[in-house]
């Protein structure tokens, strides 16, 4: 996905994640804030990394940043609705990755908003680029879309 993000479809997604709205998720026009987006798409690819054993965010010797991020809205979202956010993976390269993330409500099959994340992976410690690891490259793999 290059350029325009296009809405997509539960179909075009690989892995989901369940995620609940929230009462202080709803802004003063009665829908989820924009900003609640992006920590959704953060949640939604870092609960699938971790629970899948590919990083460890406390102990591990390497973390991604985000370098880039985009979204685009197709439909509101609101509490009480329930979201999953289905993921995939665009591209692997030698130290980065960039996941694209589809966020549906309740149980439509059409994306409420299409959003994208580029994580570059890094020394904990020196903040350098480091390839990503075979395991993790692994997991990456069977997220491709």
């Amino acid at each position: 996905m290059t350029g325009t993000i296009e809405r997509t479809k539960r179909g075009d997604y690989r892995r989901f994640q369940a995620i609940s709205t929230r009462w202080m998720d709803n802004d003063v026009y009665g829908h989820v804030n924009n900003v609640v987006y992006y920590s959704w798409f953060d949640t939604a690819v870092n609960r699938l990394l971790v629970v899948n054993g590919v990083l460890d965010i406390h102990h591990g010797t390497t973390i991604g940043l985000v370098v880039e991020t985009g979204c685009r809205y197709f439909a509101p979202t609101a509490f009480p609705d329930e979201i999953q956010a289905g993921v995939r993976v665009a591209h692997v390269g030698t130290s980065s990755v960039r996941y694209e993330i589809g966020l549906f409500r309740n149980n439509e099959d059409d994306a409420a908003a299409v959003g994208h994340f580029v994580h570059v992976y890094v020394d904990r410690e020196t903040k350098r680029p480091v390839p990503v690891d075979e395991k993790m490259r692994g997991f990456l793999e069977s997220l491709k879309a």
